[in-house]
């Protein structure tokens, strides 16, 4: 698994742990749906920082805890 899958894979976990679809969470964000979809589908290779702390502040969490899940623990070398 890549980053752009594990951070796709989070927010996606997230959205059906509180029962949101893409377009109410980008509402809560104060995002344009075409960023979290962007972000879920295959349009944006490497979201940034700031994108998810949006995402983060929208779904009332830290960084900290978006990025304390196991699909970050087992991602593959960026460094080849």
């Amino acid at each position: 698994m890549d980053l752009k899958e594990a951070i796709a894979g989070r927010i996606t976990q997230l959205c059906s742990e509180r029962r949101l679809n893409p377009s109410s969470l980008a509402y809560l964000c104060g995002m344009d749906r075409s960023t979290i979809y962007s972000i879920l589908g295959t349009k944006s290779k490497n979201p940034e920082i700031a994108t998810i702390k949006k995402i983060c502040d929208g779904l009332d969490i830290t960084l900290a805890e978006f990025f304390d899940s196991p699909e970050f623990n087992c991602l593959e070398p960026e460094i080849k």
